[in-house]
């Protein structure tokens, strides 16, 4: 099962769990006819802790001129993650960030990047690459579920 909250025990079976999660739900399928492929390991994925405050409804955030720490995580279920890359416009260029220490191949890894503000609407972006060459999509790719997700996270900054 994914997603387990509590585990009070373990149970080891012969033959591979057939669940209403595996046999039928997290599959990536193109239309709702396919039975899909089973999603099975987590693609690269980075997250960012955002700067300054945020506004609700639209979560655009609001952050002062000048130095900020942008901290986060990333991970992969294909290998450890060998780069995290930060953009502060959108996406149009990237820089890479500094890894923490890894853990082990599977293990999230932190990350930091000094970003030194300017005045104006930014768009920060963040995105790993894994031991095995893979990289975060700029977009997702879609399917019926959703499931696998694992875009460049986009977060709206004002600074002033």
């Amino acid at each position: 099962m994914t997603h387990v909250k509590w585990l009070s025990s373990i149970s080891v079976v012969g033959e591979p769990f057939r669940g209403y999660q595996q046999a039928k739900s997290y599959h990536v399928r193109f239309t709702e006819d396919e039975q899909g492929e089973p999603a099975q390991r987590m693609l690269p994925r980075s997250l960012m802790v955002p700067p300054g405050n945020p506004e609700f409804p639209d979560r655009i955030r609001h952050a002062r001129p000048g130095s900020h720490t942008l901290e986060g995580r990333a991970w992969s279920g294909f290998g450890a993650i060998d780069r995290v890359e930060v953009s502060v416009d959108g996406g149009a260029t990237w820089e890479d960030a500094e890894l923490g220490e890894p853990v082990s191949p599977y293990a999230w890894r932190g990350w930091r990047y000094e970003w030194q503000a300017e005045s104006g609407e930014h768009e920060l972006c963040c995105r790993a690459t894994d031991a095995g060459g893979n990289t975060q999509p700029s977009a997702p790719e879609w399917n019926v579920g959703g499931y696998c997700n694992n875009a460049v996270q986009r977060v709206s900054v004002v600074v002033a």
